[in-house]
Formats: structure tokens, sequence, C-alpha cells
């Protein structure tokens, strides 16, 4: 699947257009897990056990909470979200890289908007995106559903057979594929070792045919792609 004539160009944002090495989503799981142990009452063990558990089986944990608990989506994003950004480093070459891919930049996201922006600042490519598509945005349906997909291509005018979605997490690839987009795993450097993910996070589907090129260098791979 050629990416030559995409223009464009969609992103998810936590451990993708950050390296998952700096950790920076260790911080908010375990605001997630404080959450969720707040809310229920659950000792830190089961409450990590039933965070997970949610975000199997309704996309997030905040899907989960809001399909049995009586919460604020509002309130829980800003709990989560009060982290420390300084890990996230200045990345110039990507910043660069994807300020020259040609057409429409986008990035959309599980989590909400003002996290992104964090995010983006942090990287230097505060004047490279020209849209984000949060959870908020999505009327809290998560990836990997499709609802969400269908709204972001809707309200960006994205064609999705010139679309490409780059994404750590390959069951969100999945739907990408279904709508008719070009998909790009980004995967960490085969060195790294993530014990914060559960089997079922790290698992890829036997079919790969979803999944159209893979990475862990996303700087070189948009290299050949740019317009100088």
């Amino acid at each position: 699947m050629p990416l030559s004539d995409v223009r464009h160009w969609v992103f998810d944002l936590d451990n993708t257009l950050y390296p998952r090495t700096c950790r920076l989503f260790d911080q908010i799981d375990k605001l997630i897990t404080a959450y969720v142990a707040d809310v229920t009452g659950l000792d830190p063990v089961p409450a990590r056990k039933l965070q997970k558990d949610f975000y199997r089986d309704h996309g997030t944990t905040l899907r989960g909470l809001m399909a049995t608990r009586d919460i604020d989506p509002h309130h829980f994003l800003s709990k989560v979200h009060n982290i420390d950004y300084s890990p996230v480093q200045p990345n110039p070459d990507l910043i660069s890289a994807i300020k020259a891919l040609p057409g429409q930049k986008l990035i959309f996201t599980n989590a909400d908007v003002g996290h992104a922006e964090a995010v983006i600042d942090r990287l230097g490519g505060s004047d490279v995106f020209d849209g984000v598509f949060g959870i908020v945005e999505a009327d809290f349906e998560p990836k990997p559903f499709r609802q969400p997909y269908e709204k972001f291509l809707l309200d960006h005018g994205v064609d999705a057979k010139q679309a490409a979605m780059f994404e750590d997490m390959e069951k969100n690839l999945l739907t990408a594929h279904e709508v008719g987009m070009r998909t790009v795993h980004v995967i960490p450097d085969a060195s790294f070792e993530d014990d914060s993910l559960e089997d079922f996070e790290l698992r890829r589907k036997d079919d790969h045919e979803h999944v159209h090129h893979v990475t862990d260098d996303l700087s070189s791979f948009l290299a050949p792609f740019t317009v100088r």
C-alpha cells in the first residue's frame, strides 16, 4: 500500500508522536488506576485489574467507568492528565518531517485536546497540525470503535482513500483499514521492554493485512514523502 498519494496524514498521539521510552503515559496510567480506586473503593491491585478490564472491553477505562459508574468524563480527563510533561523532549527532525508532508496533518487521539496540545508544544510543533480530534469530539466513543473514525473523517473533510494513519496500538489500525485508510504501525525499539502492558495489548493478529507498514523510527519513515 504505497503512501505517495496520501494527502491526509493522521497521527495518534501517545506513544506515537513521542517515544514510549520516555514513559510519559506511565504517569497517566498510574493516575487512571488511582481514579478507579477512588471511584470504586477498591485497593490498588484490584483497581488496576478493573482498569485493564474496562480498557479491553470498552476501548478506554473512561468509557468503562461511564458505562458502569456515574462519573463526569471531564473531571476524569482533568485528573488523569495532571502530569509532568517534561519527559517529552523537543523533536525537530520529526516536526520538520511532518511539516513538510503534502496536505493535511491531523491528530486523532483517545485523549483530550488539552493533553494533545501540551505534548505538541513540548515536541516543538504548535504550528504544524491542522486539527486535533480528541475523545470529547468523539462524544467519548474511543478508538477502535468505528463511530469515532467516521465522525473524524466527516468533521475534518478527510477522504479515507487518500489518508494514512500512524498508530502504536495495532487494534486501532484494524478499523482504520476497514474505513479505507492506509496504516502504519509505530512500534518501540526492539530493545525496549514495557511491563505496564497486558498480553492482550501486545498481541498481534495472525492476519496482518490491516497493517500496511511498520516503523520504529517515525522521522526517517516520513522523510521520503516530504516536499522540501
